[in-house]
């Protein structure tokens, strides 16, 4: 069966670090699943096919946690005893807020004249910029081991994936 005290990173054979090969995650992921699959257990005892779910349930988890760079970040820091403070603690850098605001009115402009175009060019921009503050993260987590740094960048990066997720919708409603 499956050891539910190890890392997620200890579960898929891949090592701690924020940067991590997504296609070997990939991989690793579908063996896992495969080995504790319900048609394996289909003529098991009640006890190992709960097991069985339970190990499953246990690995899409820890692959969702590993697959997204925030909730990556987060699980790092959280191994190295450090709060994000995404509750409590939502002080920002000026420079961030300023272009925070900016892009939320871009976002409001065009939603508001049904731009296709405008909320296209934000999202590959915004995708830009999140990429850009994963390399961040994967240097200050692997490289400098800066999580004080990291967890204010985790920060950034939840408000950037929902403003994301509003140009996202806002495409959507356009669209559909």
């Amino acid at each position: 069966m499956i050891n539910f005290n190890q890392s997620h990173f200890a579960l898929f054979d891949l090592p701690v670090a924020f940067a991590i090969d997504t296609k070997l995650l990939d991989t690793r992921y579908r063996e896992a699943v495969a080995q504790f699959h319900p048609d394996r257990f289909a003529t098991a005892s009640d006890t190992e096919r709960r097991q069985s779910l339970q190990a499953t349930t246990h690995i899409n988890e820890a692959y969702q946690t590993l697959k997204s760079g925030l909730a990556r970040a987060r699980y790092l820091l959280k191994l190295a005893d450090i709060d994000t403070q995404e509750e409590t603690n939502t002080a920002m850098p000026m420079d961030f807020l300023m272009a925070q605001m900016e892009w939320r009115e871009s976002i409001a402009e065009a939603k508001a004249s049904q731009n296709l175009s405008a909320l296209e060019n934000l999202a590959s921009e915004m995708r830009a910029e999140m990429q850009a503050l994963e390399d961040k993260l994967a240097m200050q987590i692997d490289g400098q081991k800066d999580y004080i740094h990291a967890a204010l960048s985790v920060r950034k990066l939840r408000f950037m994936e929902k403003l994301d997720q509003e140009i996202g919708d806002a495409i959507e409603a356009i669209l559909y």
